[in-house]
């Protein structure tokens, strides 16, 4: 079985991807911070026949990153496909933000990509892979108080497109799914404040089928950037 590792994977887009691709017959490797969430989500997609392995680890922390993603591969899965799902937002004044929101956000939107990709990638580069970043149309344009999220997914994408030029020798694909507002919990965050109307937003099992659709794509092309928003527009 094809094996995808997924992060973010206790709730969200991360949770219905999981159990997409566990339907569709792949191995799973899951990380998030929420252990006890990760080790019931385990369990339950286990019974479908699946190998499903997690560790719970919070990627706002430098330091734990890549040891945490280490000891997740001492399973003995190698992903074929990484899902770069983890994310967090923060609404407010650029030139009033704290530094540690600043650094916290990047850290989590970026700088654990990063992490993670160094990580994974040089196992990768036996048989070749692909890396999905899960981005946002807010990478692209800039929306009033959402100065600090919009600059991490801007970097995020431009992260994608160089990591991509320079694994392309080792067979490995990367690219970015740009989303739309998707109905999460992300929206519950203390660090949001919004009044978007959460029923016109996507939902989590339509980005789930676009991150499968992405993944089954044959290693002979690659589909750099997709971008799915709600019908409704930008929220």
């Amino acid at each position: 079985m094809p094996t995808v590792l997924i992060t973010g994977a206790s709730k969200g887009i991360g949770e219905s991807t999981a159990r997409l691709f566990a339907k569709a017959g792949w191995d799973l490797l899951l990380v998030a911070r929420s252990e006890s969430t990760l080790q019931s989500l385990s369990e339950e997609l286990s019974l479908g026949g699946s190998k499903t392995f997690f560790e719970a680890l919070d990627l706002s922390n430098p330091a734990d990153v890549v040891p945490g993603i280490s000891k997740l591969l001492e399973n003995g899965l190698v992903p074929s496909v990484l899902i770069n799902n983890a994310g967090a937002a923060w609404t407010g004044e650029l030139i009033t933000m704290p530094l540690q929101e600043w650094d916290w956000l990047l850290q989590v939107n970026l700088t654990s990509v990063f992490q993670v990709c160094s990580a994974i990638v040089p196992s990768m580069r036996a048989k070749g892979g692909l890396i999905i970043n899960v981005s946002s149309h807010a990478s692209r344009n800039a929306f009033p108080q959402w100065g600090a999220y919009c600059v991490s997914k801007a970097a995020l994408a431009s992260f994608t497109k160089c990591l991509a030029e320079e694994e392309r020798i080792h067979g490995i694909r990367a690219c970015t799914l740009t989303l739309g507002a998707v109905n999460t919990t992300l929206w519950d965050s203390e660090t949001v404040q919004s009044d978007f109307d959460r029923e016109s937003m996507l939902k989590v099992d339509q980005v789930a089928a676009e991150l499968l659709h992405l993944s089954e794509q044959p290693s002979t092309q690659i589909i750099e950037d997709i971008t799915l928003m709600p019908s409704a527009g930008v929220l």
